[in-house]
């Protein structure tokens, strides 16, 4: 399985990681964050955004993107990299007190806007909430978050009244996903859990 990078909500939103096609009518009201606005970037009004998306220019191909409520639409166009972030310049923006009023806006767009995932390809908004329970249903935690150290996509489980896992994503660990029922099964290998949580 594996994770496609769109952003999640701690990150801020979402990723894709393996999922089924198949679109969900509740999709079309679902938007997901994919990116930053991280600060002003020099004097005449660009700012510098922290993109979630795989490829991170793509955070303006998908058509316009808009603030947390959906009220403001922002027309972005990136005109460069710099550290880990896009510049851009942000329509009506002009000097960098109006870049640094945006500062900490997260970036969104509708969840219908972002590409069909592969099957076994999910977004991180996809995963991020989803019950883990054993196979014969016994509860282990929820999912809170998705990370990538390098050796393929992991996912960070809170437990009740116990520190929190992490979880190889891959078939053999979670064979089942399932996001419109708002769980996944695990079938974890000997010592992954531990005793008293099995």
């Amino acid at each position: 399985m594996a994770s496609r990078k769109t952003p999640h909500p701690e990150e801020v939103a979402e990723r894709p990681s393996r999922r089924a096609q198949g679109a969900d009518p509740a999709e079309a009201n679902q938007r997901v964050c994919v990116g930053i606005i991280t600060g002003p970037q020099g004097i005449q009004g660009a700012v510098r955004v922290k993109s979630f998306t795989e490829v991170p220019e793509d955070i303006v191909r998908y058509g316009p993107l808009a603030d947390e409520t959906g009220c403001r639409c922002f027309e972005l166009r990136v005109s460069g990299t710099a550290k880990g972030v896009l510049i851009a310049c942000v329509a009506g923006v002009e000097n960098r007190n109006q870049a640094e009023s945006l500062r900490g806006l997260r970036l969104y767009l509708p969840r219908s806007a972002l590409p069909q995932t592969a099957a076994d390809e999910y977004y991180h908004a996809d995963l991020i909430g989803l019950e883990a329970v054993l196979g014969d249903g016994t509860p282990v935690g929820r999912v809170c978050a998705i990370h990538d150290f390098g050796a393929g996509d992991t996912l960070e489980l809170t437990r009740p009244g116990a520190p929190p896992i992490v979880v190889p994503f891959t078939r053999a660990v979670v064979p089942v996903v399932e996001p419109a029922a708002g769980r996944l099964v695990l079938d974890p290998p000997p010592g992954l859990l531990d005793d008293d949580e099995r």
